[in-house]
């Protein structure tokens, strides 16, 4: 038994949906594949819940930096609203009916079920066999890492579909991994009362942006009453269906009513059998050009490519894909200003390399760090101020190669860096623009010496701008 259509979209997450979307309104027959929900992690357990709980714990860090501000103000958490609220209106509990009706609305066909690449431009799922007159596009996803760690197996432990799903939060929670899901997760439920515990690898958490982003999380999360236990592994977890003990790499345990894994995501890319349509796989990804081909007729996007692992690339590359599908001419991807971000409290944001990468990379490097704190936003912001601007750049083509930014809506900041590192944007017309005053973004100014290099050394005496004035050179 089989049928045919233009384009077979296999996985129907946040890309794959996208796509299959754009390619059902571009006026082609589209069959759209999906085992689980349609729109897959970023709506129902990663993107939007998570940050819909960041929203939630934040008021409640605010409630209490109000002292001092507004005077004394008075929260009583309840994570039954928050618990409420993630069921009823962001993730319409749990149920991907309106993406189904949607899709079907644009004339595509949808298959539920876990489909598999038999041969070039074919895709079977469950007995049925489809087959696509101009191609495959593959957009599968990713799952979490579960290390083997003995013992682990044993115990009820969560994923972030459990902690996003959970009506009731443990006492105490042991969390495995200190990157940005597991920081962004304790800090919530940190302030939720929780006692939390982050047991990390690395020597520091989120062990891919700049050291100094990390301290600054680091104790954020500690002023939130987390415990950090870095430099440590888990060597084996016992507990069963109680209590769980983490019996780490430095003799100690670390004892919680529940544990979080929260080690990154993989793909499995040979599972899905797109070798048969003539792909090339690599660790698990799926290996694609610029444009997204993997084989002839055959397009990977999101996730299973291994670019990032991150809903912002996914989309980036669905768009490239989706054209090249419809016959037009895309510019071939480039990642060097992939912005990557983190809602913890500080926020963190980053943007192309960092001063480690930029120096292994051989670039006549020029960095300069700003504490937020002394910038003029930030010290009229006060209290929950704590953060920092970190510019990298190649001082001989006099372009920014990357950027950090940590503290209060660090995130948005980043947005004009982005753009600034993906045009080449030379150094002198970020130093000889106007920024707005007095704001985070022009903070970045600061740090560059754009204005004010005289005032600016009221608030931070020891100030050394990326562009200064020359020293005084009056004969004495």
């Amino acid at each position: 038994m089989g049928e045919t259509a233009d384009v077979i979209v296999l996985g129907m997450g946040t890309c794959g949906e996208d796509a299959a979307l754009r390619l059902s309104a571009a006026g082609l027959e589209v069959v759209g594949i999906e085992s689980q929900l349609i729109g897959g992690e970023c709506p129902f357990w990663a993107c939007l819940p998570t940050k819909s709980m960041v929203r939630s714990a934040s008021l409640v860090k605010e409630a209490q930096r109000a002292d001092g501000l507004v005077g004394k103000v008075t929260v009583e958490p309840d994570w039954s609203v928050i618990a409420s609220r993630i069921r009823a209106e962001v993730t319409g509990g749990w149920d991907d009916a309106a993406g189904v009706a949607r899709f079907e609305a644009k004339g595509g066909r949808f298959i539920r079920g876990r489909g598999k690449v038999t041969g070039p431009r074919e895709v079977q799922v469950d007995g049925t066999t489809v087959t696509a007159r101009r191609g495959v596009l593959v957009a599968t996803g990713s799952q979490p890492v579960i290390p083997p760690v003995p013992g682990l197996s044993e115990v009820a432990y969560w994923t972030n579909h459990e902690a996003v799903e959970a009506e009731k939060l443990p006492a105490s929670l042991a969390i495995l991994g200190g990157g940005a899901v597991g920081c962004e997760l304790g800090q919530i439920f940190a302030r939720f009362g929780v006692d939390v515990t982050i047991i990390e690898g690395h020597e520091r958490l989120l062990a891919m942006e700049e050291p100094e982003a990390s301290e600054l999380v680091a104790d954020g999360l500690r002023e939130d009453g987390a415990t950090i236990r870095n430099g440590v592994r888990a060597e084996s977890v016992s507990g069963g269906d109680g209590p769980i003990a983490v019996h780490l790499s430095d003799g100690t345990t670390v004892a919680a009513e529940r544990m979080l894994v929260a080690t990154g995501r993989r793909a499995d890319a040979n599972s899905l059998g797109v070798n048969a349509a003539g792909a090339t796989t690599h660790r698990g990804f799926v290996e694609v050009d610029g444009l997204m081909r993997a084989a002839d007729g055959l397009w990977a996007i999101g996730d299973v490519t291994g670019k990032g692992l991150l809903t912002q690339v996914a989309e980036y590359q669905g768009m490239i894909a989706v054209e090249d599908i419809l016959g037009g001419e895309p510019r071939p991807a480039d990642y060097s200003a992939l912005p990557r971000v983190t809602f913890t409290d500080p926020e963190v944001g980053g943007v192309g390399l960092t001063e480690s990468q930029a120096r292994e990379a051989g670039h006549d490097v020029r960095v300069t760090v700003k504490d937020l704190r002394s910038t003029f936003r930030g010290w009229l912001h006060a209290t929950g101020n704590s953060g920092l601007i970190k510019l990298v750049a190649d001082a001989s083509r006099d372009r920014l190669l990357g950027a950090t930014v940590v503290g209060p809506q660090a995130i948005e900041v980043l947005s004009f860096l982005t753009l600034a590192v993906h045009e080449r944007t030379p150094l002198a017309n970020l130093v000889n623009m106007i920024y707005g005053f007095p704001s985070f973004h022009g903070g970045v100014g600061e740090a560059l010496g754009a204005y004010g290099r005289g005032i600016v050394r009221v608030l931070d005496p020891e100030t050394a701008p990326m562009f200064d004035d020359p020293p005084d050179s009056a004969a004495s």
